[in-house]
């Protein structure tokens, strides 16, 4: 019989061939391009233009990655190519127009004057140095990520393509010095790491605000203060900052006002205050809206009301649903409420100085306080506790972090009391009315470490992610000198103090490829290495560094210019996979550049652009819808997918049943054990392990990390075991966010629930735990040595025991499936 040739529209018959040049290298069994072009040529409208074409192509194609990967990644082809043809010029060339852009009549350039002549003198080297073909390695979701609030556009026209950006970013950090920014562009442009969203934005600006975070202290107790605060802030939101703001130092309610004879209305009013500014000043104009953390500790009177303000009900005029809310919570308070004792309220006008110190000067203070009768309120420390958990269970906070772990194990502990963190919980810097605390965030992509040795082999190469890492680390100590700041008091503190923020992304995704699962012994092991890479990488640059430029101005008597590092302030001995520590530790007294170095962050928007699992989380789903700024996106877990077309079970019965279980694959009799071993969800992980893996890597987080707790049905008991153990481990961050699940899920996706019943009833006679051999997986993945940085001993293999002191497995949890509400953005987060 002939071969009937497809109908396509005209338009679409045009471009056919080039797409189908795309489709090279990916699954021809799964991706029927021809198919998708032919229903498109039915809903073409006759008006469309060759762009919008290829845009809904494009579409299409992406909303059938539910039927394999390889989709989005054709989908994000198709858009990078049409971005590249709305631009059609050389890097150079592309400066010059964005560079002396009018709009009315009137110049509005986009980039700088000094931008544009080191770009003019270097022109054909940049012009060489730009790899056009590197846009095509972008999905659908992360292409349209940047198109929708990173590439420069004029009146909604796009006028840069990724690589641009890129390099724009490149060369907007490191200036003339041209061999430092192409490093810079290509190591971002082959997704080894990627700066943070301010970076992005800005960079190579007239106004080239690249700062993520910043702590801000209220400046006083009094209108005057509170409203200079107030200004600030709304400066930082302005330029495109995640704000932390510590206000323990706020009259509460029923406070007395020495000027008026009256009494103050407590922190809700001035919450509310701080609500509708962040409502209105966005971050980054409409790329995001402001967002503003209010950190309070547990000993100041207004905080029951503080804990009701996300609530959904309730007086209206009693909520600030538009702010963030964390705790900063001194160590006597969780021994209270563990020995079940009371505690009391105090106005921190009565009672001042609580917020300046910590520790047992803290503890003498307060203890002092109450003996004198000071405390306003006596309550059951129970009663606050419970009160706590409720407001986590229903808002998802109050932010946990634990004023003491924060303080002791500090590299600016002596610079005086840290009071606050920022808006993610990663921030841990010093700040006062006189020093906006700043930090400059990046996020290193752990899975591009990942390093083939034929078909069969795959090993982490720790060589590269130091190399990277001290890449990393020179950049944002050079972002401190060429960033605009907002306010003088950030200016001031940052180069002061220089701390930058070191994360990760696609941790989840290095365990998926090593084929080792997230709880597993191997995955403990590996996340410590990684991290002791990265900080080990981290403090050896910012040494050389300091003895290039010297050290920080405020290092004379930190921990470290006393030879202390991070390990050191856990009591803690690293293993023997860096044997240098010791000349790091000697080398380090005599200066260091930063303050602080390692921050992981939540990646959120980062990560959709590169296409990894955010930060170090475990994946929250296999399959499921994300809702953002650039639109909705169906998202499917890639690895999974490609081991169950190697086994054969990937087909239109298995997908209906993984989304009728709504993401995920425990319950699904025809998928093997190993499987399912390996692709466990975030609600099907004991939080225990979650626990256990960010105190392992503590040890080489001079800052804290944005740490998420995963509860399907969370109880009082369940939280209360969480919290405590994170504390008894020492953790700074004991919880950013609680995600929970709803009662009952919608599904989200239409299901075929015939072919589900049909695959249901073919396998129920069948043994849960079917024994597939590796061979019969095309991806064999092993968890070998391989390339090793200087001076380390290589290895990565399973040795380590189980921990020593298992709690009560109150927490550990039930298999359940997923849905959106795992994957949501954060909000705000610079990251």
């Amino acid at each position: 019989m002939a071969k009937i040739t497809p109908r396509f529209h005209p338009k679409v018959r045009r471009i056919r061939d080039q797409l189908l040049e795309l489709t090279k290298d990916l699954d021809q069994r799964f991706v029927l391009l021809d198919s998708v072009l032919e229903k498109v040529s039915k809903e073409i409208p006759e008006t469309a233009s060759d762009e919008q074409v290829m845009d809904l192509i494009a579409e299409t194609l992406a909303s059938k990655v539910i039927y394999h990967y390889d989709y989005t990644k054709l989908a994000g082809r198709i858009e990078a190519l049409r971005i590249q043809k709305l631009v059609n010029r050389k890097f150079s060339d592309n400066v010059r127009v964005i560079r002396f852009h009018k709009r009315n009549s009137k110049p509005k350039p986009m980039v700088s004057e000094a931008f544009y002549n080191i770009v003019m003198e270097n022109k054909d080297i940049l012009d060489s140095a730009i790899k056009p073909e590197r846009d095509l390695e972008f999905t659908y979701f992360g292409i349209k990520t940047l198109m929708k609030s990173y590439l420069l556009s004029i009146e909604e026209i796009l006028v840069e393509t990724p690589q641009f950006m890129f390099m724009r970013v490149a060369i907007g950090i490191h200036g003339s010095n041209i061999e430092d920014a192409l490093t810079t562009y290509e190591l971002m442009s082959k997704k080894y790491f990627i700066h943070a969203s301010p970076t992005l934005f800005s960079a190579g600006s007239e106004a080239p605000f690249l700062s993520s975070c910043f702590l801000v202290a209220m400046e006083d107790d009094s209108i005057d203060g509170i409203y200079k605060t107030l200004h600030k802030v709304a400066l930082i939101s302005k330029a495109a900052g995640g704000v932390g703001i510590h206000t323990h130092n706020v009259r509460a309610a029923g406070s007395h006002i020495s000027t008026t004879s009256g009494l103050s209305s407590g922190l809700v009013p001035m919450y509310r205050v701080f609500n509708n500014t962040a409502r209105y000043v966005d971050q980054g104009g409409n790329k995001r809206p402001g967002a503003f953390a209010m950190y309070l500790e547990p000993w100041h009177a207004d905080v029951f009301e503080m804990l009701d303000l996300r609530k959904n009900y309730g007086k209206e005029e009693m909520r600030a649903r538009d702010l963030f809310y964390a705790l900063w919570i001194p160590d006597l308070f969780m021994k209270r409420v563990k020995a079940d004792e009371q505690w009391s309220l105090f106005l921190p006008d009565t009672a001042p100085g609580l917020e300046d110190c910590y520790g047992d000067e803290f503890e003498e203070l307060y203890t002092k306080y109450e003996s004198e009768g000071l405390a306003i309120r006596k309550i059951s420390a129970h009663s606050l506790w419970y009160s706590i958990l409720q407001s986590q269970i229903e808002t998802g906070g109050p932010f946990m972090l634990y004023k003491d772990a924060c303080n002791r194990k500090s590299n600016q502990k002596n610079l005086g009391t840290i009071k606050s963190s920022n808006l993610c919980c990663e921030v841990v810097e010093y700040s006062s009315p006189e020093e906006t605390a700043v930090c400059n965030l990046a996020s290193i992509a752990l899975p591009s470490f990942l390093t083939n040795y034929g078909e069969d082999e795959i090993t982490f190469n720790f060589e590269k992610l130091h190399q990277v890492t001290k890449v990393v680390t020179n950049n944002l100590n050079r972002v401190i000198d060429v960033t605009l700041y907002p306010v003088e008091s950030a200016r001031y503190s940052n180069l002061k103090n220089r701390p930058i923020a070191i994360g990760v992304q696609g941790l989840a995704d290095v365990f998926m490829e090593l084929r080792i699962s997230f709880d597993s012994l191997a995955a403990k092991e590996l996340n410590i290495k990684i991290f002791e890479t990265i900080y080990h990488a981290a403090v050896e640059t910012s040494i050389e560094l300091a003895e290039k430029y010297g050290a920080y101005e405020s290092f004379a008597g930190s921990p470290t210019s006393n030879g202390l590092l991070q390990f050191d302030l856990w009591n803690h001995k690293p293993s023997d996979f860096y044997q240098d520590w010791d000349e790091l530790k000697i080398k380090v007294q005599k200066g260091i550049r930063n303050s602080l170095l390692v921050a992981p962050m939540p990646t959120a928007t980062t990560s959709q652009i590169l296409g990894f699992n955010e930060c170090f989380e475990p994946i929250t789903s296999n399959i499921y819808n994300r809702r953002v700024l650039a639109g909705e996106f169906q998202v499917v877990n890639k690895y999974l997918l490609q081991d169950l077309v190697d086994l054969g079970l990937w087909n239109p019965q298995m997908r209906n049943a993984i989304i009728k279980n709504e993401g995920s694959v425990q319950s699904i009799p025809s998928i093997p054990q190993e499987i399912k071993a390996l692709y466990k969800t975030a609600w099907e992980i004991t939080q225990r392990k979650v626990v256990d893996m960010a105190a392992d890597r503590a040890k080489f987080i001079d800052q804290s990390q944005s740490l998420n707790i995963y509860m399907c049905n969370p109880t009082m008991g369940k939280l209360t075991s969480c919290h405590f153990y994170s504390w008894s481990k020492g953790l700074k961050t004991g919880m950013y966010y609680l995600r929970t699940q709803a009662a009952s899920q919608p599904i989200k996706f239409t299901v075929d629930m015939t072919l589900v019943d049909e695959d249901e009833d073919r396998n129920k006679d069948k043994d849960d735990s079917i024994d597939v051999k590796p061979r019969q997986l095309k991806r064999r993945r092993y968890l070998v040595g391989g390339e090793t940085p200087k001076g380390s001993n290589g290895m990565v293999t399973p040795v380590l025991t189980e921990g020593e002191d298992k709690p009560a497995d109150i927490y550990d949890q039930t298999p359940v499936s997923c849905s959106i509400s795992k994957g949501g953005e954060c909000h705000a987060c610079s990251a």
